[in-house]
Protein backbone atom coordinates (compact mmCIF):
# COMPACT_ATOMS: atom_id res chain seq x y z
CA UNK A 1 0.00 0.00 0.00
CA UNK A 2 1.32 3.54 -1.46
CA UNK A 3 2.04 6.21 1.69
CA UNK A 4 -0.09 8.22 0.10
CA UNK A 5 -3.12 5.76 0.00
CA UNK A 6 -5.06 6.01 3.44
CA UNK A 7 -6.44 2.71 4.64
CA UNK A 8 -10.01 2.20 3.77
CA UNK A 9 -9.82 4.11 0.62
CA UNK A 10 -9.72 0.89 -1.54
CA UNK A 11 -6.28 0.99 -2.42
CA UNK A 12 -6.99 4.38 -4.40
CA UNK A 13 -4.05 6.32 -5.20
CA UNK A 14 -4.36 10.26 -4.59
CA UNK A 15 -2.42 13.24 -5.40
CA UNK A 16 -1.59 16.03 -2.98
CA UNK A 17 -2.02 19.33 -5.33
CA UNK A 18 -1.25 23.03 -4.05
CA UNK A 19 2.21 24.52 -2.47
CA UNK A 20 1.16 25.01 0.81
CA UNK A 21 2.43 22.17 3.36
CA UNK A 22 1.82 21.70 7.01
CA UNK A 23 4.26 23.29 9.55
CA UNK A 24 5.30 22.22 13.17
CA UNK A 25 4.86 25.26 15.33
CA UNK A 26 5.05 26.04 19.00
CA UNK A 27 1.74 26.77 20.45
CA UNK A 28 1.25 30.07 21.07
CA UNK A 29 0.75 29.66 24.52
CA UNK A 30 3.79 28.69 25.36
CA UNK A 31 5.45 31.97 23.59
CA UNK A 32 2.76 33.87 25.76
CA UNK A 33 4.30 32.09 29.40
CA UNK A 34 8.35 33.07 27.99
CA UNK A 35 7.31 36.29 27.40
CA UNK A 36 5.08 37.13 30.71
CA UNK A 37 8.39 35.44 32.94
CA UNK A 38 10.60 37.67 31.03
CA UNK A 39 8.60 40.71 31.31
CA UNK A 40 8.01 40.20 35.06
CA UNK A 41 11.66 39.51 35.60
CA UNK A 42 12.63 42.80 34.48
CA UNK A 43 9.80 44.75 36.34
CA UNK A 44 11.17 42.79 39.83
CA UNK A 45 14.56 44.13 39.03
CA UNK A 46 13.29 47.76 38.33
CA UNK A 47 11.49 47.54 41.74
CA UNK A 48 14.58 46.10 43.59
CA UNK A 49 16.73 48.95 42.21
CA UNK A 50 14.56 51.92 43.25
CA UNK A 51 13.67 50.53 46.58
CA UNK A 52 17.60 50.85 47.41
CA UNK A 53 17.40 54.17 46.28
CA UNK A 54 14.65 55.64 48.24
CA UNK A 55 16.28 53.72 51.26
CA UNK A 56 19.36 55.58 51.01
CA UNK A 57 16.95 59.60 50.32
CA UNK A 58 15.10 58.43 53.43
CA UNK A 59 17.98 57.35 55.77
CA UNK A 60 20.74 59.39 54.57
CA UNK A 61 22.81 56.96 53.44
CA UNK A 62 23.87 58.43 50.10
CA UNK A 63 27.61 59.36 49.50
CA UNK A 64 28.09 58.53 53.04
CA UNK A 65 31.56 57.00 51.88
CA UNK A 66 32.62 60.07 49.48
CA UNK A 67 31.44 62.62 52.53
CA UNK A 68 33.56 60.19 54.75
CA UNK A 69 36.67 60.98 52.15
CA UNK A 70 36.11 64.27 51.76
CA UNK A 71 35.88 65.54 55.65
CA UNK A 72 38.06 68.01 56.53
CA UNK A 73 41.20 67.47 58.81
CA UNK A 74 40.59 69.78 62.02
CA UNK A 75 43.15 71.11 63.25
CA UNK A 76 44.28 69.73 66.79
CA UNK A 77 43.86 72.37 69.53
CA UNK A 78 45.07 72.39 73.23
CA UNK A 79 44.91 75.06 76.27
CA UNK A 80 41.09 75.93 75.62
CA UNK A 81 40.49 75.01 72.17
CA UNK A 82 43.02 77.71 70.41
CA UNK A 83 45.53 76.72 68.42
CA UNK A 84 49.29 76.40 69.60
CA UNK A 85 51.92 78.58 68.19
CA UNK A 86 55.64 77.37 68.27
CA UNK A 87 57.13 79.67 66.42
CA UNK A 88 60.68 80.99 68.69
CA UNK A 89 60.37 83.58 70.78
CA UNK A 90 62.86 86.59 69.69
CA UNK A 91 65.27 87.75 71.87
CA UNK A 92 64.72 90.84 73.83
CA UNK A 93 66.94 94.26 73.05
CA UNK A 94 68.53 94.27 75.98
CA UNK A 95 70.09 90.73 75.68
CA UNK A 96 71.45 91.34 72.37
CA UNK A 97 75.50 92.27 72.75
CA UNK A 98 76.29 94.64 69.68
CA UNK A 99 79.91 95.95 68.73
CA UNK A 100 79.52 98.42 66.34
CA UNK A 101 82.28 98.86 63.49
CA UNK A 102 82.28 102.26 61.42
CA UNK A 103 83.62 100.99 57.65
CA UNK A 104 83.38 104.99 56.15
CA UNK A 105 85.48 107.42 56.07
CA UNK A 106 83.29 109.38 58.46
CA UNK A 107 84.99 110.03 62.39
CA UNK A 108 82.41 109.05 64.92
CA UNK A 109 79.88 107.40 63.33
CA UNK A 110 80.45 103.94 65.52
CA UNK A 111 80.03 105.97 68.51
CA UNK A 112 76.90 108.08 67.47
CA UNK A 113 75.08 104.76 66.20
CA UNK A 114 76.21 102.90 69.53
CA UNK A 115 74.78 105.42 72.16
CA UNK A 116 71.75 105.56 70.14
CA UNK A 117 71.52 101.87 69.92
CA UNK A 118 72.00 101.84 73.99
CA UNK A 119 68.90 104.20 74.72
CA UNK A 120 66.63 101.92 72.79
CA UNK A 121 67.93 99.13 74.80
CA UNK A 122 70.20 97.11 73.44
CA UNK A 123 73.87 95.97 75.23
CA UNK A 124 76.80 97.38 73.90
CA UNK A 125 80.47 95.83 73.60
CA UNK A 126 83.14 96.68 71.84
CA UNK A 127 82.96 100.10 69.17
CA UNK A 128 85.51 101.50 66.73
CA UNK A 129 86.78 100.75 63.48
CA UNK A 130 85.65 98.26 61.04
CA UNK A 131 88.57 95.14 60.80
CA UNK A 132 90.11 95.05 57.24
CA UNK A 133 88.52 92.39 56.00
CA UNK A 134 85.34 95.19 55.80
CA UNK A 135 86.94 98.97 56.00
CA UNK A 136 86.00 101.17 53.35
CA UNK A 137 84.66 97.77 51.31
CA UNK A 138 81.03 97.81 52.53
CA UNK A 139 78.99 99.69 49.76
CA UNK A 140 75.41 99.32 51.68
CA UNK A 141 73.85 100.50 54.60
CA UNK A 142 75.91 97.62 56.58
CA UNK A 143 76.07 94.20 57.35
CA UNK A 144 75.21 92.37 60.46
CA UNK A 145 77.96 89.83 61.33
CA UNK A 146 77.22 87.15 64.02
CA UNK A 147 77.13 82.99 64.76
CA UNK A 148 74.76 81.12 62.56
CA UNK A 149 72.60 80.74 65.76
CA UNK A 150 71.81 84.78 65.05
CA UNK A 151 69.80 84.44 61.78
CA UNK A 152 66.24 83.64 63.50
CA UNK A 153 67.24 85.61 66.58
CA UNK A 154 69.62 88.22 66.66
CA UNK A 155 69.13 89.53 63.06
CA UNK A 156 65.67 89.99 63.40
CA UNK A 157 65.65 92.37 66.34
CA UNK A 158 68.68 94.39 65.25
CA UNK A 159 67.45 94.43 61.83
CA UNK A 160 64.64 96.37 62.80
CA UNK A 161 66.97 99.28 63.54
CA UNK A 162 69.05 99.20 60.72
CA UNK A 163 66.65 99.02 57.30
CA UNK A 164 68.82 97.50 54.34
CA UNK A 165 71.70 96.13 56.25
CA UNK A 166 72.87 92.70 54.78
CA UNK A 167 73.27 89.14 56.93
CA UNK A 168 76.07 87.38 57.30
CA UNK A 169 77.24 84.48 60.13
CA UNK A 170 80.88 83.44 60.48
CA UNK A 171 82.32 80.87 63.02
CA UNK A 172 82.00 82.25 65.97
CA UNK A 173 80.78 80.90 69.13
CA UNK A 174 79.51 83.68 71.54
CA UNK A 175 76.17 85.45 71.01
CA UNK A 176 77.44 88.76 70.28
CA UNK A 177 76.66 90.52 66.85
CA UNK A 178 78.68 93.17 64.58
CA UNK A 179 77.00 95.79 63.36
CA UNK A 180 79.30 97.25 60.27
CA UNK A 181 78.14 100.59 59.42
CA UNK A 182 78.52 101.06 55.22
CA UNK A 183 78.99 103.96 53.04
CA UNK A 184 75.15 104.47 52.68
CA UNK A 185 74.43 104.52 56.25
CA UNK A 186 72.52 107.99 57.51
CA UNK A 187 70.93 106.99 60.59
CA UNK A 188 68.78 104.55 62.51
CA UNK A 189 65.45 103.58 61.60
CA UNK A 190 63.28 106.08 63.43
CA UNK A 191 62.38 105.19 66.64
CA UNK A 192 58.84 104.51 66.27
CA UNK A 193 59.03 102.66 63.08
CA UNK A 194 61.21 100.43 64.58
CA UNK A 195 58.91 99.64 67.40
CA UNK A 196 56.45 98.81 64.88
CA UNK A 197 58.62 96.32 62.83
CA UNK A 198 59.64 94.86 66.14
CA UNK A 199 55.77 94.44 67.01
CA UNK A 200 55.00 93.08 64.13
CA UNK A 201 57.93 89.87 64.56
CA UNK A 202 56.89 89.66 67.83
CA UNK A 203 52.66 89.27 67.26
CA UNK A 204 51.49 86.07 67.41
CA UNK A 205 49.95 85.22 64.19
CA UNK A 206 46.41 85.45 63.07
CA UNK A 207 43.78 82.76 63.48
CA UNK A 208 42.36 81.26 60.79
CA UNK A 209 38.41 80.92 60.82
CA UNK A 210 37.48 77.57 62.06
CA UNK A 211 37.11 74.58 59.39
CA UNK A 212 33.06 74.17 58.99
CA UNK A 213 32.65 70.75 60.41
CA UNK A 214 35.46 70.81 63.11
Amino acid sequence: MSMLTPPGMGGKKYRITGDRYPRMRRPRRDRRIVVAVVASACVLGVGAWGAVQLIDVFTGQSGTAQAAQEKPKCPSREDGGKPQHTAKPLPKPKTIKVNVFNATTRSGLAKDTADALKKRGFTIGEVGNAPAAYDKKVKGTGVLLGAPAAADGSFKVLGTQVAGAQRKTDTRKGGDVDLIIGDKFKDLAKEKDAKAALAALTAPPKEKPDTPGC
